[in-house]
């Protein structure tokens, strides 16, 4: 089953409900859909540049202050609104539209003539801009169908698995002939990971036990590239309750090992540090770079792609990765709203789901999942 915190994005089951009006990439969706059609109905009444520019303007005057007082209302009563019937739900957006017509309306008198037929129109406009984008929701909800989800997120899990596999019995058959006790220690660890690995990592599982997974598989190259690879945690101001999807940390660790540390023969560090500001969960990954790729060709970047598709998945527009070549090495940013067990919960209970909903109901097993405590996680660097 796909994650709780998946409903503002994914419908769990056939019931068509409101688009949740606080979320990023909603509200992003509807700022671009209506300026587009201002746009077009402007181009409609004189295409000429000059004329299309002055044209649009003069409705964007008049459009964004309506369509502001829209989105705070619907941001401000979104959790009350997502506990009624479909039905009743869109009959108050659809009043909230009018309102919000009206006193557009009263803000404009006193600045442009505007006659209650005008009123009118603009009223009528934005109800068909409101029930053109509630159709689109609802379609889109359709296609990001639970089904089609986890077989997409199966697949992007399926992908990272293999350079796992193939990394981790490179580290553990470097020491089989040399050092068969370390050697053994090494295949307990990989059975821990891999009893990880193989479980349902389409949900979201909690930071502590990403970044613990992190330390196992490091500690595996450790064994295997020795002293040239040294790791620099930072993890004083790290949310363990967090949220995250599964695999989004450790693929790009297998890039930082493969890329930045093994093409050179002197030590390398790779920092992680994780951090929480404003509401948002940080992970910044650093490592060497070298612009020849060394021994190493460039890549085809599928961890960075997999990592941001599973994140648009999982969060929307709300998340964000972004890589770039530093003075110093190579950086990955990635940016991930705050969510905990305890705030899902609150915000299941909000819209009315019942909880321990079954494979189509709004539950989860996101609300079983064990949150592992910070002193569990060992932040101190790791040294072969």
């Amino acid at each position: 089953m796909p994650s709780r915190d998946m409903r503002s994005i994914i419908r769990q089951n056939g019931v068509p409900s409101l688009p949740d009006f606080r979320n990023l990439g909603t509200i992003l969706r509807i700022l671009i859909a209506v300026n587009a059609g201002a746009l077009l109905v402007a181009f409609a009444r004189d295409p000429a540049p000059a004329a299309l520019f002055a044209g649009w303007t003069a409705m964007v005057t008049i459009v964004e202050p309506y369509l502001f007082i829209v989105l705070v209302v619907l941001w401000l009563g979104a959790p009350w609104l997502g506990r009624l019937r479909y039905g009743v739900a869109v009959g108050l957006v659809a009043l909230v539209v009018v309102l919000a017509g009206l006193v557009t309306f009263e803000l404009f008198r006193g600045i442009e003539v505007l006659s209650p037929a005008h009123v009118l129109v603009w009223i009528a406009w934005g109800l068909l801009a409101t029930f053109g984008l509630l159709f689109y929701f609802e379609l889109r909800a359709r296609a990001l169908s639970p089904a089609l989800v986890e077989a997409r997120l199966a697949a992007l899990q399926a992908r990272i698995r293999p350079h796992f596999l193939f990394n981790s019995i490179n580290a553990v058959l470097s020491l089989v002939r040399a050092e068969p006790r370390r050697a053994e220690r090494a295949l307990e660890d990989m059975a821990d990971l891999f009893r990880v690995l193989m479980r349902d990592n389409r949900e979201l599982t909690p930071l502590a036990d990403e970044l613990e997974l992190c330390r196992q598989y490091l500690e595996l190259e450790q064994l295997r590239l020795g002293e040239r690879l040294v790791v620099d945690w930072n993890l004083k101001s790290m949310p363990a309750d967090a949220l995250v999807p599964p695999l989004v940390l450790q693929p790009l660790l297998e890039n930082a090992v493969y890329h930045g540390i093994e093409p050179s023969s002197a030590p390398g560090v790779v920092s992680i540090n994780v951090f929480l500001t404003r509401g948002y969960v940080h992970a910044i990954l650093k490592n060497p770079y070298r612009r020849d790729g060394g021994r190493h060709h460039a890549g085809n970047k599928m961890a960075l792609a997999n990592v941001r598709e599973r994140l648009a998945l999982h969060f929307d527009a709300e998340a964000s990765l972004r890589s770039r070549v530093t003075r110093d090495g190579y950086e990955v940013h990635i940016r991930m709203p705050y969510r905990t067990a305890d705030t899902d919960a609150a915000q299941r209970s909000s819209r009315g789901s019942a909880p321990g909903g079954g494979p189509r109901g709004n539950g989860s097993a996101v609300s079983r999942v064990r949150v592992t405590p910070l002193p569990y996680f060992d932040p101190r660097p790791t040294h072969a």
